[in-house]
């Protein structure tokens, strides 16, 4: 008879609801603030982008590796590395593992689309744009993906991964890459700072409540008889 086991991802169901609410309060009032058109968010948005697009005015060779950035780490790199995953959790029978992965992905893409269509905020419209994009722009979908994506990556590999320096690689990729990804899309002009810092804050929400609702569930485990 195959015995019980809880899915382990090394993140308590108190810890894990508790993270959920700390990052979902301040990602309530930057919707709130946007829904009321408050004039002081708008104001510092327009300033940081003016800023930053004149960055990229005064300095074209940063643009190419900035939209390659994005390019690389276009939410579809990591919904296809969050399908891999999953794949390979299923083959090693770590079913409710794969599970809670591709649920958490895909929540997370669902939400995104839905809340671009609830707020339908407009994108920067500059004079010398350096890059274009489509679609509304609340939440910023590069950063609520590369945040997403980092987030369950880390939680799946970081109990298998040995060494003190390998933990705190994986740990700087997961901090750093969504971070410079949503940097590149407020300094492209294609979003505003608060829709990149609702995406990240969104993004790591997301597997905290996925994880708060997995954790402790108690499935079959197939690798032991």
């Amino acid at each position: 008879m195959p015995r019980e086991r809880e899915i382990a991802l090394g993140v308590r169901t108190t810890a894990a609801a508790g993270a959920a609410v700390a990052l979902l309060v301040p990602f309530g009032g930057l919707a709130a603030l946007v829904a009321g058109r408050a004039d002081e968010l708008h104001g510092l948005d327009a300033r940081v982008t003016d800023r930053l697009h004149d960055l990229a005015l005064g300095h074209p060779d940063w643009v190419d590796p900035m939209v390659w950035w994005s390019l690389i780490f276009h939410p579809n790199t990591w919904r296809i590395a969050a399908v891999v995953l999953a794949v390979w959790l299923f083959r090693r029978r770590e079913t409710a593992l794969a599970w809670w992965v591709a649920a958490s992905v895909a929540a997370g893409g669902a939400l995104g689309g839905v809340l671009k269509l609830l707020f339908g905020r407009h994108r920067p419209d500059l004079l010398e744009p350096v890059a274009r994009a489509t679609g509304y722009s609340f939440p910023s979908g590069h950063a609520l993906t590369n945040a997403l994506g980092a987030a369950v990556l880390l939680l799946v590999l970081l109990p298998r991964v040995r060494g003190r320096g390998k933990r705190a690689a994986l740990w700087v990729a997961a901090a750093g890459i969504p971070v410079v990804t949503a940097y590149t899309r407020v300094a492209l002009g294609v979003h505003w700072t608060s829709d990149v810092l609702a995406g990240l804050l969104l993004g790591v929400a997301v597997p905290a409540i996925t994880v708060a609702v997995f954790q402790g569930r108690r499935v079959p485990d197939r690798s032991t008889g």
